[in-house]
């Protein structure tokens, strides 16, 4: 089980890869990242206003089977921030072995 701090992390940087991929919706964004990460509309949404706040996202709506359907279009600072967790993952790699590797001689 992931910590929720980090899982947190993890889902804003999924939805952002989701919605990078081409502009989405909700229930499609769900889809897409579910074999990834497990998220439910009630954690989805608030993630995409916080994104949308904080100038990751912006979004649009579009009549569709005579309703607004609300997508998701990432901004520039979106994909600074996916950029941001790529270049990090080196460090993340690195905590990771370090980790394993000490579970590695305790074994032993």
């Amino acid at each position: 089980m992931i910590d929720p701090q980090m899982r947190r992390g993890l889902l804003d940087i999924c939805v952002l890869s989701a919605v990078s991929r081409g502009d989405s919706y909700g229930y499609k964004i769900i889809k897409d990242i579910s074999p990834c990460i497990r998220i439910s509309e009630s954690t989805l949404y608030p993630i995409l206003r916080r994104l949308e706040s904080s100038g990751c996202l912006t979004e649009y709506s579009v009549e569709h089977n005579s309703r607004l359907r609300k997508f998701y279009h990432i901004t520039e600072e979106g994909q600074k921030q996916i950029d941001s967790f790529l270049e990090s993952w080196q460090e993340i790699a690195d905590v990771y072995k370090y980790i394993r590797e000490g579970r590695s001689s305790d074994e032993t």
